[in-house]
């Protein structure tokens, strides 16, 4: 399926078409388009919770909330489709709600001079340490998420991971110059559409913004189209990776 970066000169999807609505302030819409996609959400919920999920759940609520904050930050030049950053969202406001339970159920031991204290403490803190696996297991299922979405945006660019592996800048200063390059890319808005409508470089109008030379730019090329996609889409984990290099 052709993601929707790449969808403004065809027709748009109808939810696509809603959601622009949506943002053009139509409430009711909004209302009707949550209503709607409730069992989407109940499951996405269920997946993290591990067990059936009622409307009437307080899991339920703050994937409520999370689908319409989804709905509010959508946009199509992120490189996935509504429902798809919906469930990433949804999945990482559940988790972030029951480790805050579990915490607040840990402090709330301290108000009590129970004679069962101590096993009530030493059980919580295996409830802890039970979360923080299942926190790194569901870390992990949104990490290869993204990998598999970041993907499938490479292959519209006819790239790969094999390709990056190969022509990634062998040393860290390069690298880092390379990230410089695709975030005054992507700052740039003509250039980002131009890479965004066109799916290759505008070297020549980089090589007027950046300093860096033509040779170096082109040596790079794949390796600047993929940092340049992870700063436009919606990428956590792997905006972090660009992130750390940044600021080192």
């Amino acid at each position: 399926m052709l993601s929707l970066l790449f969808m403004a000169k065809k027709k748009r999807r109808p939810l696509e078409e809603t959601v622009e609505k949506i943002h053009q302030g139509d409430a009711d819409l909004r209302e009707d388009l949550i209503d709607s996609y409730k069992p989407f959400i109940a499951k996405t919920v269920s997946s993290v919770c591990k067990r059936y999920i009622h409307e009437s759940d307080d899991e339920f609520s703050i994937g409520l909330i999370a689908f319409n904050e989804a709905i509010q930050k959508y946009s199509s030049e992120k490189g996935s489709s509504l429902l798809s950053f919906a469930e990433v969202m949804i999945k990482r406001r559940v988790i972030d709600y029951i480790r805050q339970q579990s915490r607040s159920q840990y402090l709330s031991f301290d108000s009590f001079q129970d004679p069962n204290e101590e096993e009530q403490r030493r059980s919580t803190l295996e409830d802890n340490l039970s979360l923080d696996e299942f926190q790194k297991k569901k870390e992990q299922d949104l990490r290869r998420e993204e990998i598999l979405q970041f993907q499938t945006i490479l292959s519209e660019f006819d790239l790969s991971f094999q390709d990056l592996l190969e022509q990634s800048p062998k040393h860290a200063d390069a690298r880092k110059n390379a990230m410089l390059v695709a975030k005054a890319m992507v700052e740039n808005e003509e250039l980002k559409n131009f890479l965004l409508e066109k799916r290759r470089m505008p070297i020549k109008q980089l090589e007027e913004l950046v300093n860096v030379s033509r040779k170096t730019i082109e040596r790079n090329r794949k390796y600047i189209i993929a940092i340049a996609l992870i700063l436009i889409g919606d990428y956590v984990f792997l905006k972090d990776y660009i992130k750390g290099v940044l600021e080192t």
